[in-house]
């Protein structure tokens, strides 16, 4: 499998170049030459089996010369060996045909860790085999941060750098990143919002001189091996619920479109879902897109879901790249007029491509709060902000009439409540707690430098760590 650049002008590269890469050198992101297919057979063949069997065979195709069957299996093995919960992503039930996808069981507390913890046994494998090292930037929103920190922290050929925009994250993501001890860490708290951080990112990627003298590699989404470790839970989870034998649906809450297009993926090779809803906050670029073909960059409001509080939704790029029939040219254009504009307007052919698998709802700070309540209500479950927008988004659109209410509901549960806990406390009167291996994480001693939305201070902070 060879992977090419959205933007057509890169080399085109293998898995282990793919990964180590992050973004493509012409500023595009690498996606899979085709997509591989698997039968109605074998995803049946998934019934009963642990996800860590689910996931050699849905990762394989994109990576058998990277790694042997072998070694690929003890990856996957090490990367879920201390999430809490057997099934890894536990489905609950919280209404007629409607489920939660618990995907908060990991180390961090959130969605993140299912790629992070991937990445991280993929990564050290990599490295140790070639004898390099490594200087890892990402930008985060919330959960991505300490995710990959907690991923990479210690290992001896990665340096860690995580970029996060300074007082807009929850005090426990934050703490969850400026907390660990380890020297090869660095949480930088940019003066700007998760756009900006993540512009930051993306420039000094492009900045091939840099780039090249600190050995960059990226964590955020903007890398295939992220998405495609996120695949493998649409399959657990529609598996299930009968598939392949019956559809299923998804309601997937996102600003950076990364988790939601790992389930496009998933339907094309051989997933039968019915619709995947783009679940937005108040940030709702992507759902005015999919409404009106115009993709405009407004400015980035706070909301109670900070990790989905984007405007620029960078894994977009890769849906569109399909969209448009894999020309890679009409991509540089649409990116050329979203640098030079802050916006651009789909052909009518791409919107009505993304309209077959795609719907998208936005839901507004009130309906977050009515949401975690009435569930906990009803179904004595806490969401945290962002599942409870997937959960508010799935029943907006299947009040509609448009969805078919035979097709079960699956809503990706992001995070654990207690990483939000004030606005679950004010929706329900109740307080979440921290699991025990994090309740003294309020009390420990932080770690963080405060930086302005300056590419050369950055820049020249990360040198001066790497040169120490």
């Amino acid at each position: 499998m060879h992977y090419v650049s959205t933007r057509g002008t890169a080399p085109v590269l293998n898995f282990e170049e793919t990964m180590l890469a992050g973004l493509a050198r012409d500023g595009g992101l690498y996606v899979p030459q085709s997509w591989p297919v698997l039968s109605f057979e074998t995803i049946a063949s998934f019934a009963g089996k642990s996800y860590e069997q689910v996931a050699q065979a849905v990762i394989a195709p994109y990576l058998a010369e990277t790694y042997d069957a072998a070694t690929l299996e003890r990856l996957i093995r090490d990367a879920y060996a201390h999430f809490e919960h057997p099934a890894r992503a536990p489905l609950i039930q919280i209404g007629n045909n409607e489920w939660v996808m618990e995907l908060h069981r990991g180390g961090t507390l959130a969605f993140k860790d299912f790629a992070m913890k991937l990445i991280g046994q993929m990564f050290e494998e990599t490295l140790t085999r070639r004898g390099e090292r490594v200087t890892i930037i990402g930008a985060t929103s919330g959960d991505t941060g300490s995710a990959a920190i907690e991923a990479f922290r210690g290992l001896d050929a990665v340096d860690v750098f995580i970029l996060f925009p300074h007082g807009r994250v929850s005090e426990v993501q934050r703490r969850q990143m400026t907390t660990p001890a380890d020297a090869n860490v660095h949480a930088l708290a940019i003066e700007g919002s998760f756009d900006d951080c993540q512009a930051l990112v993306k420039a000094m990627f492009n900045d091939h001189a840099f780039r090249d003298a600190q050995k960059l590699a990226a964590v955020n989404s903007i890398n295939w091996a992220r998405v495609l470790a996120q695949v493998v839970y649409y399959f657990t989870a529609a598996v299930s619920l009968g598939a392949p034998h019956r559809k299923v649906s998804f309601s997937v809450p996102t600003g950076n479109f990364g988790d939601i297009f790992a389930g496009w993926v998933a339907k094309q090779m051989g997933l039968p879902i019915d619709r995947l809803i783009i679940a937005t906050n108040e940030n709702d670029i992507l759902h005015r897109c999919l409404s009106t073909g115009e993709y405009a960059v407004s400015g980035v409001k706070r909301t109670s879901a900070p990790s989905m509080d984007i405007q620029v939704s960078s894994n977009f790029e890769r849906a569109l790249f399909d969209a448009y029939g894999r020309d890679a040219s009409a991509i540089r254009g649409l990116m050329e007029s979203l640098k030079q504009s802050g916006a651009f307007t789909l052909s009518e052919t791409a919107l009505a491509t993304l309209r077959e698998d795609f719907d998208s709802a936005r839901v507004s700070e009130d309906e977050v709060s009515h949401t975690i309540r009435d569930v906990h209500h009803a179904a004595h479950y806490l969401l945290d902000t962002h599942s409870a927008i997937g959960v508010h988004a799935a029943r907006q659109r299947r009040a509609s009439g448009e969805l078919d209410p035979s097709v079960p509901m699956i809503c990706l549960g992001c995070a654990h409540a207690a990483k939000f806990p004030d606005a679950v406390a004010a929706a329900t009167g109740i307080r979440p707690a921290l699991p025990p291996a994090l309740a003294d994480l309020l009390e420990r001693e932080e770690r963080m430098q405060v930086l302005p939305n300056d590419l050369a201070a950055l820049q020249s902070h990360i040198s001066g760590k790497t040169e120490s």
